[in-house]
C-alpha cells in the first residue's frame, strides 16, 4: 500500500518543473566536475578540440534553445487547451503529466542552462585549455540529446492535443487505477458492509476541509488505531465530496487527539485524483462522450469510441467485488466500503445515455456493451450490467 510520503514524491515527479530542475541541475553538475576530468584527456587533443571549438557551438545553443523552449511551451499550452475544450476541462491536469512532453522540454531547458553557464564560465576564465576539451565533449553529448529530443518532439506533436491522444491517456490512467484497486482490495482494509455500528457507538472523525477526498493513508490510520487499541471505518471514500467538520471516518473508540491525528491522514482537496479513485477516469471518459454528443459538437463517433474504451476497461479491470476486503487484508483495524461494479457502471454509461438518448447508434452500442458485460466473469458486474440494460430497455 502506497504511503503518503511516497504519494507526494510521485506527485512531485509528475510535475513539469521537476524534470526541468533535475536536468538543469545535472547540466550544472557536469560543468562543475569538468576540470576534475582533465587528467584523463590526451594532451594532443587540446589543439583540435579546445576553447575555440567549443565556444561557437555553445553560443548557438545558448541563443537557440531559449527560442525553441518558448515556442515549445506555446505549442504545449495551445494543444492542452484544445484538448480540454474538446474533451473535458478536467483532463488538463492529466495532460500536464505527459512524460514525453516533460522530458523534451526539460532537455531543451537543460541545454540552454548548460550552454549559457558554460559560456559565462569560459568568459570568466574558469576553464583551462585541458578543461575546454571536456566541455567540448560534453557539448557534443548535449547536442546529441537535443537532436534526439527534437525528433521525439516532432513525432509526439503529431498527436499532441488530439482526441485520440487524450482518450488514450485517460484510458491508460484509468486502467492503472482500476488494477491498483484490484491488487489492494479496499486499499488493504477489511470490507465494511456499512458503518452503522461505528456511527452509533463510535467517535466521528471530522474532515479538516471541504472538498473531495483525494487520498486515505490507511497505513498511518492503522498505526493510530493500534496505538489507541481501536478500529477505524472510512465513511467517505476517495472521490466523494465532504464538508469541513462533517464525518469523514469513525473510530470505534478514541479521544479528541486520535480524531485530530486521524483526520490529518485523510487528504481533501479541491479536485479529484486518480491515486485511489478508480471511477474518476470513467467519469472523464463519460464527460468526453457527453460533450461530443452536445448539439454544438454533434460528434457521435467519438461517443461510440468512448463507449468502446469504457467497455474494454470494465471487462478487463473490474475489481472482484465479492473478494474485496476478504483477501489480502493488510490493515486489520481498518474498514472501508468496497468499490462496487454498480458504481463503476453508473459513472460510465448513464451520463452518455442521457446525452445521446435520441441517437439510435449510441443507444444500440450501449445496449450491446451492456449485453456483453452481462457475461462478465465477475458476477457483480454481470448482474449490474444486466439490470442496467433492462432499466434502459424499459424507457
Amino acid at each position: 500500500m502506497i504511503s503518503r510520503t511516497l504519494l507526494y514524491i510521485q506527485r512531485i515527479t509528475r510535475q513539469l518543473w521537476f524534470r526541468v530542475v533535475l536536468i538543469s541541475a545535472c547540466s550544472l553538475l557536469a560543468l562543475a566536475i569538468a576540470p576534475w576530468l582533465t587528467p584523463f584527456i590526451p594532451e594532443d587533443l587540446g589543439e583540435r578540440f579546445g576553447r575555440e571549438a567549443a565556444l561557437p557551438v555553445l553560443n548557438i545553443l545558448a541563443s537557440g534553445m531559449l527560442a525553441v523552449t518558448t515556442f515549445s511551451l506555446n505549442v504545449m499550452v495551445s494543444a492542452y487547451r484544445t484538448a480540454a475544450a474538446t474533451a473535458t476541462p478536467r483532463v488538463y491536469r492529466l495532460l500536464l503529466e505527459d512524460t514525453i512532453t516533460q522530458s523534451v522540454l526539460a532537455t531543451f531547458v537543460g541545454g540552454f542552462v548548460f550552454s549559457l553557464s558554460a559560456v559565462i564560465l569560459f568568459r570568466a576564465g574558469f576553464y583551462s585549455e585541458d578543461a575546454a576539451i571536456v566541455i567540448f565533449a560534453l557539448t557534443v553529448g548535449v547536442v546529441a540529446l537535443i537532436v534526439g529530443a527534437i525528433l521525439r518532439w516532432i513525432d509526439h506533436l503529431s498527436g499532441l492535443g488530439s482526441m485520440d491522444h487524450t482518450l488514450r491517456l485517460i484510458e491508460d490512467r484509468s486502467r492503472t487505477s482500476l488494477r491498483q484497486r484490484a491488487d489492494a482490495p479496499c486499499l488493504g482494509a477489511q470490507r465494511a458492509e456499512d458503518d452503522t455500528r461505528f456511527k452509533a457507538d463510535g467517535t466521528a472523525i471530522p474532515a479538516q476541509a471541504s472538498g473531495f477526498v483525494r487520498f486515505v493513508d490507511v497505513a498511518q490510520l492503522q498505526t493510530l488505531a493500534e496505538e489507541a487499541n481501536t478500529q477505524i471505518a472510512i465513511h467517505r471514500t476517495p472521490g466523494e465530496f465532504v464538508l469541513r467538520g462533517r464525518p469523514v471516518a469513525y473510530a470505534k473508540s478514541g479521544d479528541e487527539d486520535l480524531c485530530e491525528a486521524a483526520s490529518r491522514c485523510i487528504e481533501i482537496g479541491d479536485v479529484r485524483s486518480f491515486d485511489q479513485d478508480p471511477s474518476f477516469g470513467l467519469t472523464l471518459l463519460a464527460e468526453t462522450a457527453q460533450r461530443a454528443l452536445s448539439p454544438g459538437v454533434n460528434d457521435p463517433g467519438t461517443a461510440l469510441e468512448v463507449m468502446g474504451r469504457l467497455e474494454r476497461l470494465l471487462w478487463e479491470n473490474t475489481p472482484d467485488e465479492d473478494q474485496q476486503g476478504t483477501r489480502d487484508v493488510s490493515f486489520d483495524r481498518m474498514f472501508m466500503p468496497a468499490i462496487s461494479a454498480r458504481h463503476l457502471l453508473s459513472c460510465a454509461f448513464p451520463p452518455i445515455a442521457r446525452a445521446g438518448g435520441d441517437d439510435p447508434a449510441v443507444i444500440d452500442w450501449m445496449d450491446k456493451a451492456l449485453a456483453a458485460l452481462g457475461h462478465h466473469p465477475n458476477p457483480a458486474m454481470a448482474k449490474a450490467a444486466t439490470e442496467m440494460r433492462e432499466q434502459h430497455s424499459d424507457r
